[in-house]
């Protein structure tokens, strides 16, 4: 019984692996928050650099 236990095992294992890379996640990459507040300030500089430029 366990030898039996031990090969369907391994088969699972092996199958569910291959079903996870085929299957990817449309879930967007983490970002952390110290990232994210960078990403806006730079932003916030191109934009505020922007309205400088064009009333000058």
């Amino acid at each position: 019984m366990n030898r039996k236990k031990k090969i369907n095992q391994a088969l699972k294992k092996r199958v569910k692996k291959t079903n996870s890379k085929l299957h990817t996640s449309n879930k967007p990459k983490y970002i952390s928050k110290a990232d994210r507040a960078k990403i806006a300030a730079e932003k916030n500089s191109e934009t505020d650099n922007d309205n400088e430029q064009s009333e000058s």
